[in-house]
C-alpha cells in the first residue's frame, strides 16, 4: 500500500515524520512530493498511489484519472474545496477531512485580528476594548466553538447562529442562539465568519446583512473569501466609515480595499488560520490516522462525499 504526501505548502518536519511512523507502523509505503512546480510533477506522483495526503493542493478530474490505484485522498485540514468532490465519487475515490485539529488555531488568529483592529492596527492612536462587547459567531462549528471558548476570556457577550447546529448545543458553552443570520448581525458588534463556501454561501455577506449591524461593527472573516459579496462590501464600507473588515483571505479586491480603506482593513498575505506548529502537526498524523482506520478497517467516519 503506497500512500502520498502531496503537498506544494509542505509539513513541519516532524509532521511528516509523525506521519511516516504512523503509515510505517501500519505496513505501508510512505512517498513524498513537496514544493512542486508543474501539475506534471502531481499527475506522475499519484499513478501507483493508493492514498493520498494533501493540503490546499488541487485533486481534480486529470488527477483522479491519473491515479488508477487509488482509493482515498485525506485533505489535512477542515476545508476541502480543493478537491472535485463529484469526480472523486465517480473514480470511486473516498474523501476525508480532518474536521478540529486546526480549530483552535484559527480560533486564536481570529481574536488575533479582532484585537489588532479594535487597537487600530497599532497604529499608535486610542482604540477600544473587546471586554463587553458582542460577539456573533456565524456557524458553530469546531472552529466557532473555540472562539466562543477564547472570547469569554476577553469578557466578550457570545451570540451564535448556526442553521445545521441546535440551540441547546449553542446555549450550553454559555453563548445564545438567535434564530438567524439577520438577528446576529443586527444584535452584535463584533461578527467572526466560519460559514463554508457552498453553492448557498457564496456572495451570501452582502450589504444588507452587514448594514444590519451597530456603529463601530467589525467583520472577521477566517473561513473563506467566497462567501463574501466584495463589491457590496466596498460600498459598504464607502458609506459606513465606521465598519472594519479583517480576514487572513486576501480578497481578490484586496488592492482596492487597502487603497480606499486604510485605516479599516486589513488581510494577511495569505491564508494562515491553520499555520501553527501544533495545528500543522495535528493535521497531518490525523490525516495518517484516517487512512490507516479506511484500508484496515472501513472507516469513513470522516468522508465529505458522498
Amino acid at each position: 500500500m503506497k500512500v502520498l504526501i502531496a503537498t506544494d505548502k509542505p509539513f513541519a518536519k516532524v509532521a511528516v515524520d509523525g506521519i511516516r511512523k504512523e503509515i510505517e507502523a501500519a505496513g505501508y509505503e510512505l512517498a513524498l512530493l513537496e514544493k512542486y512546480t508543474e501539475k506534471k510533477q502531481l499527475l506522475d506522483a499519484v499513478k501507483d498511489a493508493n492514498a493520498i495526503i494533501i493540503r490546499s493542493d488541487i485533486i481534480d478530474a486529470e488527477v483522479l484519472d491519473a491515479a488508477k490505484d487509488l482509493k482515498i485522498v485525506v485533505r489535512a485540514g477542515a476545508g476541502y474545496d480543493n478537491v472535485d468532490l463529484d469526480s472523486a465519487t465517480a473514480h470511486g475515490v473516498c474523501v476525508m477531512n480532518t474536521p478540529g485539529q486546526n480549530s483552535n488555531a484559527v480560533a486564536e488568529l481570529a481574536l488575533g485580528l479582532m484585537v489588532f483592529a479594535v487597537r487600530n492596527f497599532y497604529n499608535g492612536t486610542s482604540g477600544t476594548e473587546l471586554m463587553g462587547k458582542k460577539l456573533g459567531i456565524h456557524a458553530y462549528g469546531n472552529v466557532g466553538r473555540n472562539v466562543a471558548r477564547v472570547a469569554r476570556g476577553f469578557g466578550m457577550e457570545i451570540y451564535a447562529y448556526d442553521a445545521f447546529c441546535p440551540k441547546e448545543v449553542i446555549e450550553k458553552d454559555g453563548a445564545k442562539a438567535v434564530d438567524s443570520a439577520e438577528e446576529l448581525y443586527a444584535t452584535c458588534d463584533v461578527v467572526s465568519l466560519h460559514i463554508p463556501a457552498t453553492a448557498e454561501t457564496k456572495n451570501s455577506i452582502n450589504y444588507a446583512l452587514l448594514n444590519k449591524m451597530p456603529k463601530g461593527a467589525m467583520l472577521v472573516n477566517t473561513a473563506r473569501k467566497e462567501v463574501i459579496n466584495e463589491a457590496e462590501l466596498i460600498k459598504l464600507m464607502e458609506d459606513r466609515v465606521d465598519f472594519k473588515y479583517v480576514t487572513d483571505i486576501m480578497p481578490s479586491a484586496h488592492a482596492e480595499l487597502a487603497e480606499k480603506f486604510a485605516a479599516r482593513y486589513f488581510s494577511t498575505p495569505k491564508k494562515m488560520g491553520a499555520q501553527t506548529a501544533e495545528a500543522n502537526i495535528n493535521a497531518g498524523i490525523a490525516a495518517a490516522n484516517q487512512i490507516v482506520g479506511f484500508f484496515k478497517d472501513g472507516c469513513e467516519k470522516f468522508r465529505v462525499n458522498k
